[in-house]
């Protein structure tokens, strides 16, 4: 893991396990990964032309604001209604979308390079929300702004969700406590804790738990429901994976063990 990086070697035929990384180590992963240096690299060309079209302060600080806003609340919808939602798997031309996307991650939650999303799929969906968020609040230059903080924060999104799954207690109470909220919802019961950065809309929608012992252990909390029943009735993801879902990933003790010290 120490060794030198370089950018997008440094993911040829690795694997990380957030479970066994260290922070550093995931400093050097995060800032090579290919899909982090993409969001990066289209912020600084969005700002660049936000700022170069801008005539007054407002188109570029409002459809900010705006995207700032409604990050959590998009990022709730798309995980509850469609990363958790069954209908993927059930169509044989996004059984793959659903399987890299989401499946694979919960079936591994500490394996890093399933954890990003991939630029494919980001980008139009960053695109859909900011774009129009951005046009409505500030023209042309207002998108450019909004694409902007959408990559930018789905940056830092990218970064807080490794620091939920990686094998280290975060100083700040804050942050320590997303993770434990968050890993909650992977270890104990995934209908629920949909949030990365914030949770205001689950308390606001009815599915935030702030203790263990206010739900039971969901039996599908590893699969998301994909279980043998429905691979051999729906068998799109299983046929890609080459094996059955798997009843709980490797080290699925790691992240468990976290669950204790969630009040």
């Amino acid at each position: 893991m120490a060794q030198k990086l370089g950018w997008g070697r440094a993911w040829q035929g690795r694997s990380y396990d957030l479970g066994r990384m260290t922070l550093p180590e995931l400093w050097l992963a995060y800032a090579t990964h290919p899909a982090i240096n993409i969001y990066a690299a289209l912020a600084v060309l969005a700002t660049t032309a936000a700022l170069a079209t801008a005539t007054r302060w407002e188109a570029v600080v409002l459809p900010v604001l705006a995207v700032l806003l409604a990050y959590p609340l998009a990022w709730y919808l798309i995980h509850r209604f469609i990363l958790h939602g069954r209908w993927l798997y059930k169509i044989r031309w996004t059984a793959a979308l659903w399987k890299r996307i989401h499946l694979d991650h919960h079936q591994d939650p500490h394996l890093l390079a399933v954890l990003f999303g991939a630029p494919g799929n980001t980008l139009p969906t960053i695109a859909v929300i900011a774009g129009p968020i951005g046009g409505a609040t500030g023209g042309w230059t207002g998108a450019a702004a909004a694409l902007a903080a959408g990559l930018a924060t789905t940056c830092v999104y990218e970064f807080i969700h490794c620091i939920q799954h990686l094998n280290y207690k975060p100083r700040s109470r804050f942050i320590l406590r997303l993770k434990q909220i968050h890993l909650a919802h992977h270890f104990h019961n995934e209908n629920g804790n949909y949030g990365i950065a914030s949770f205001l809309p689950d308390r606001l929608l009815g599915t935030y738990y702030r203790s263990v012992r206010e739900r039971p252990k969901s039996a599908s909390v590893y699969n998301l429901g994909y279980d043998l029943d429905e691979a051999h009735r729906y068998p799109g993801v299983m046929e890609l994976t080459g094996a059955p879902p798997r009843a709980a990933p490797p080290g699925a003790g790691t992240g468990a063990a976290d669950l204790k010290t969630v009040p």
